[in-house]
């Protein structure tokens, strides 16, 4: 008997090839697409409200030289005319669809918390899981012992096993392009699930899938689900 592949398809910052990255149309555009999931990056404004930002300031994609620990929740609002929206204004828009929080800058407790207290009121603590760095990472399990984590390396040295034991990840996220076999073989053989992160073409996409990725996030999220629908894969993990 044959066992079908599961996989994640999550969709980086929404759909930004169509729409700008952590924008509520970017993400509805990728959820419309078929993503089953969406990854959104996370930082907090002056006065403590998680928004979604890749980068310290807005001049990259706004084109407003400020950084963003400098300004209010009501001066981002203002100055891009409401297009960076607040974490539980995605959350709202993504209601029902699991949704990867990317924990952007330094995480220290006070960003843990006002991130979890969002997503505690939102209603949304089981669809939500957080990826970063190590010590971040570190920071969010003190604060949420039971929250799914996914753990950002970047390098194919393994994490020490004392970082794992403490963090206690349900995926390592690794770039795509470190991924390999005996990373892969040696990711499930920890009992890990792997996540990779951002090939966007469908070689890449089909080399993690034959190395057993059980998730791809990625900018193109419409050549990754056609993967599934032309027979690449079954159904989402849950």
């Amino acid at each position: 008997m044959t066992t079908m592949q599961t996989w994640t398809a999550v969709a980086h910052r929404g759909d930004p090839y169509r729409f700008r990255e952590n924008t509520l149309a970017s993400l509805r555009s990728a959820l419309d697409r078929g993503a089953d999931a969406v990854e959104v990056d996370v930082r907090l404004t002056r006065d403590g409200v998680p928004v979604l930002l890749h980068d310290d300031t807005l001049k990259r994609l706004w084109e407003v030289d400020r950084p963003l620990s400098a300004l209010t929740a009501a001066q981002v609002t203002e100055l891009t005319e409401g297009g960076i929206p607040t974490l539980a204004k995605a959350l709202a828009a993504t209601e029902g669809t699991r949704v990867m929080a990317d924990l952007c800058g330094g995480v220290t407790r006070r960003v843990a918390d006002r991130v979890l207290d969002v997503v505690r009121q939102s209603g949304a603590e089981d669809r939500v899981y957080y990826s970063a760095g190590a010590q971040s990472l570190l920071t969010l399990r003190a604060a949420a012992p039971t929250a799914e984590l996914a753990l950002s390396w970047t390098t194919t040295a393994r994490p020490r096993p004392a970082l794992l034991t403490a963090l206690r990840p349900h995926y390592l996220n690794y770039r795509f392009s470190l991924v390999g076999h005996d990373l892969a073989t040696w990711v499930h053989k920890e009992g890990y699930l792997l996540s990779a992160w951002t090939p966007d073409t469908g070689r890449s996409m089909r080399k993690l899938l034959a190395l057993g990725a059980d998730s791809i996030t990625t900018n193109r999220i419409d050549t990754l689900t056609a993967l599934r629908k032309a027979g690449g894969a079954g159904a989402p993990l849950s």
